[in-house]
């Protein structure tokens, strides 16, 4: 899919509709930007509940702790 969208004098984008659907985005939802080389990623922020699990099966061996920390 490729899609364009052009920068506004308020510097806002609409991101175009076919992208909005396929990766159910809705109004009001946050997202991150994070500077890649020459480009951004635009990424959702996850709801709390979307996390849970998120870290099942890992192992927590060489973690740091605070008893570590000055």
């Amino acid at each position: 899919m490729t899609a364009t969208a052009t920068l506004s004098s308020k510097f806002q984008i609409s991101i175009p509709k076919s992208v909005r659907e396929e990766r159910h985005w809705e109004a009001g939802q946050e997202f991150v930007f994070v500077p890649k080389a020459a480009g951004v990623l635009l990424i959702p922020v996850p709801e709390l509940g979307q996390l849970a699990g998120i870290a099942k099966g890992a192992d927590p061996a060489d973690y740091r702790d605070r008893q570590d920390r000055f």
